[in-house]
């Protein structure tokens, strides 16, 4: 493996679209979402260690979060997990894993990617990220990997590139917002248009030098650190100035704003497992299209189903057609799945009747 390539697992989300499972002190990263054996954070790792040494592997994660990524992946040190004391999004924390890697290694590429991605193709994928860390390795360019649209779906960014380059790595023409459907359904024909993954890779140099461009005041804030980083006094630095840090998303912070940014489409299959019904729409299903992780059923005239317990409960379903059906513990959850946007709603009621009980 090549010593040079480094990569950051963003998983700091609470996931709340897959609550009751997912939850603030137990977030869907740490979860068998897919019944396979291995958690979405252990399932990223081992995708990213074919490429990258597992030395080379960060996890962005909240300080709350710590004693259980150590468990989860035992392959890596703790001065390899980056603790955000604060939410501000991803620009901040991307900064100073970049200023950390390029601090330890200044000729270091990086991947950027979340922690909860559902990708079948791995060989795919390997090959669609080297022939990235090629192009970051050449040119000083940031690059992402965008996935063909299948359908005009709203619940998207999409990426614009230049329609008329034929090439494999194209010119980002601009980023697109999560668009109604009428714009979806223009954006497939045009053809030109990628799902924006948020799975980007550069030179540590690229990215802190794009932060220097365009977040000025935030790399001014993150620079005072930069000697005491990698050492026991970036903690302190962290704990006492992080929150001072813009909330904003790398997205809006350079992506949109620089001039050198690049997509390569993606020849993997890909899904962001963002809602129960995205995990419906990825697992095998029975003769009555019910889909079913962690548990044993007895289903008569039920049909399109997603049912998810945790410990391989016995679930009866009779003239259940379209539902969500989750048991966790203390939590029983019956939700009409063409509703699931509405469960982030949700927790506002039952944080309100219940406080944080549930949550």
């Amino acid at each position: 493996m090549n010593s040079n390539y480094y990569a950051v697992i963003m998983a700091g989300g609470i996931g709340s679209r897959f609550w009751p499972v997912s939850t603030e002190a137990f977030p869907k990263q740490f979860h068998d979402m897919l019944g396979m054996g291995q958690t979405m954070l252990q399932k990223t790792f081992s995708r990213l260690n074919k490429i990258i040494p597992s030395e080379n592997i960060y996890i962005l994660t909240n300080e709350i979060y710590l004693e259980i990524t150590l468990k989860q992946l035992p392959e890596i040190s703790e001065k390899r997990v980056v603790l955000e004391p604060a939410m501000r999004n991803t620009a901040p924390c991307i900064l100073l894993s970049a200023l950390k890697i390029k601090k330890e290694n200044p000729n270091a590429l990086m991947l950027v990617a979340p922690s909860d991605h559902w990708i079948e193709d791995e060989n795919a994928f390997a090959k669609d990220v080297q022939a990235c860390f090629d192009a970051a390795q050449r040119e000083d360019v940031l690059l992402t990997l965008g996935i063909e649209p299948t359908f005009p779906n709203t619940g998207y960014g999409y990426i614009e590139s230049d329609k008329n380059e034929v090439s494999e790595i194209r010119k980002v023409k601009q980023f697109r917002e999560k668009p109604d459907y009428e714009t979806a359904k223009q954006f497939l024909a045009a053809g030109n248009f990628l799902w924006n993954a948020g799975i980007f890779i550069w030179s540590a140099k690229s990215i802190v030098a794009s932060f220097e461009k365009y977040l000025g005041e935030m790399n001014s804030l993150f620079s005072k650190v930069t000697a005491v980083l990698n050492t026991s006094g970036e903690k302190r630095f962290i704990e006492k100035h992080y929150a001072e840090a813009e909330n904003i998303s790398i997205d809006y912070g350079i992506l949109e704003r620089a001039d050198n940014v690049f997509v390569k489409k993606a020849t993997f299959d890909w899904n962001d497992l963002g809602t129960w019904g995205a995990l419906y729409d990825k697992l095998d299903k029975d003769e009555q299209d019910n889909s079913v992780v962690n548990a044993e059923t007895i289903l008569k005239d039920a049909k399109n189903n997603m049912i998810f317990t945790e410990k391989k409960k016995l679930v009866v379903l009779d003239g259940i057609e379209d539902y969500i059906v989750i048991d966790k513990e203390d939590v029983l959850l019956l939700f009409p799945k063409k509703k699931e946007q509405e469960i982030k709603e949700l927790l506002k009621e039952v944080s309100t009747k219940f406080g944080k009980k549930y949550l």
